[in-house]
């Protein structure tokens, strides 16, 4: 062949039938994703980018209204007004930067949480840098087996008494945080007596994380513990991110370091939410 007639092969897009699909939450957490970057979404342009129906959109949007992430308008949706204190935080900082971040509240909550865990045996212990204090507090605790998806809290109490279950999966290199379906699958199969999980943000709407994946975790510890402890800084307060990861009746205990705002106070004890104000600010804001 004359190298003159030669012409270099031609990439092709793939077509929306070969596209991949995300599962259910994690298409859910893309639409608010694009919501928030763009201010509005179209049904047409979500299904094609999704590979899904137009139906299979709108029941996405559906769902997501019913949870108060978004009014749906003719072809699509925009954010819903949520009041001038809600802040959407999506830009999550690294470990190190967090954890100097309100470091006397942190330290405060998590003593009050080391000390409900002394009561149980049976422990799962999420990422972040609340629940690393956490584990700090435990280095020398009675004999527990203590489950938990953190490299860092894994390696931190692989020194003390307990027995320490390492979740499988991916290693999520920046939070040193195990994720992934195998993950999920291991830690779905177990039953803990207690739970300790933190979070980006809480509102009216739940709680929130920064990453699609550590919050699917996150809802596992959520579903399968007997009591869930959360951790949440008063700074966090009328904070959303970019996950949902439950409901506020979802929870048992919320320890915090500031009583919440009026109205969210309300919600979290008419949803049998135990709020305990830790660290001496007692005040109502």
């Amino acid at each position: 062949m004359n190298s003159d007639d030669w012409q270099a092969p031609t990439t092709r897009s793939p077509a929306p039938h070969e596209r991949q699909k995300l599962p259910g939450q994690a298409r859910l957490a893309a639409i608010l994703e694009r919501l928030y970057a763009g201010g509005s979404v179209s049904v047409v342009d979500l299904a094609k980018e999704f590979n899904v129906s137009d139906m299979t959109v709108r029941r996405d949007l559906a769902e997501l209204e019913a949870e108060g992430h978004l009014a749906r308008v003719h072809g699509g949706a925009v954010p819903t007004a949520r009041g001038p204190h809600a802040v959407v935080d999506d830009i999550e900082p690294e470990f190190d930067a967090r954890f100097a971040r309100n470091r006397a509240a942190k330290e405060t909550i998590a003593h009050e949480a080391a000390r409900i865990l002394s009561q149980y045996r049976t422990v799962a212990l999420d990422v972040g840098t609340s629940v690393y204090l956490v584990a700090q507090m435990m280095e020398k605790p009675a004999r527990k087996r203590v489950f938990t998806n953190s490299v860092r809290v894994a390696q931190l109490l692989s020194q003390s008494p307990s027995e320490v279950y390492l979740a499988g999966g991916r290693v999520r290199a920046d939070e040193m945080s195990i994720t992934g379906p195998i993950a999920v699958s291991q830690f779905s199969q177990l039953f803990f007596d207690v739970a300790v999980i933190g979070v980006s943000g809480l509102t009216a709407d739940g709680l929130f994380d920064y990453s699609i994946e550590d919050s699917e975790m996150k809802r596992v510890y959520v579903n399968q513990s007997a009591v869930r402890v959360v951790l949440c800084d008063s700074s966090k307060f009328e904070r959303m991110s970019l996950t949902r990861i439950c409901a506020l009746q979802d929870i048992s205990v919320l320890i915090t370091d500031a009583p919440p705002p009026a109205e969210l106070d309300a919600l979290l004890r008419e949803a049998g939410v135990d709020v305990r104000v830790v660290g001496g600010r007692q005040d109502q804001p």
